[in-house]
């Protein structure tokens, strides 16, 4: 490349899809004096949401984890003019994710399952697209056209003839392909009375990437 004249442009490209999926995030929390207490409480926890996913048609293998960890929690206080610490617990933090294909009612009916337990979780709903590596391709073909088209423009405008491709540089996974446009925590259980989702429209699902490609240049 050091001994020939190149042209780097960087094209963009942008899609718009209407999500067909939903994601619920359910985050459990709580802390015990004790560690083994911890562990337990969690595995109570998980297993109720798990039976009220159940109970409602799905396998209990669809609530799958996305993050668990347990850390230790202190507190300060003063004894004889010194600040010391002391453990006061251990507390849990379970992240569980599942996706379906959306639809309203379905979406009330895991809602309710899950705020009629005597959990109160944080929950989170995500809407995206089934196939998120057929977007993703679809987004980087727009890129590449876009640089193309770009590099096309610049070279007849300076009176050059692009050649080979030297290099192509992508960032993998910088699309998400996912709208947030809620964050439920106490109020789901109001939200959700009677069995019905909340009235939510989502907006399409935007996505936005860039491809820098370098052509030789004559």
């Amino acid at each position: 490349m050091n001994n020939c004249r190149t042209l780097r442009v960087t094209g963009s490209g942008m899609i718009r899809l209407k999500p067909d999926t939903v994601q619920i995030t359910m985050t459990l929390e709580g802390m015990e004096r004790v560690y083994a207490d911890t562990l337990r409480r969690s595995a109570d926890d998980t297993e109720t949401l798990k039976s009220a996913i159940e109970a409602i048609g799905f396998a209990r293998e669809d609530l799958k984890t996305r993050n668990y960890n347990v850390q230790t929690e202190y507190e300060g206080y003063q004894q004889d003019g010194v600040y010391r610490q002391r453990l006061v617990g251990y507390r849990f933090r379970h992240e569980l994710m599942i996706e379906f294909p959306w639809e309203n009612e379905r979406l009330g009916t895991v809602l309710d399952a899950v705020t009629e337990t005597a959990l109160t979780p944080e929950i989170r709903i995500t809407y995206t697209v089934k196939d998120r590596e057929a977007a993703k391709n679809a987004l980087i073909g727009l890129a590449v056209a876009d640089a193309k088209m770009k590099a096309e423009a610049l070279a007849n405008a300076a009176g050059v003839r692009l050649s080979n491709i030297l290099h192509i540089n992508y960032a993998i996974g910088e699309s998400e392909f996912a709208v947030r446009p809620v964050l439920y925590a106490g109020a789901a259980r109001k939200m959700c009375a009677d069995n019905a989702a909340p009235e939510i429209v989502p907006e399409d699902v935007a996505a936005e990437d860039t491809v820098t490609v370098v052509w030789r240049i004559e």
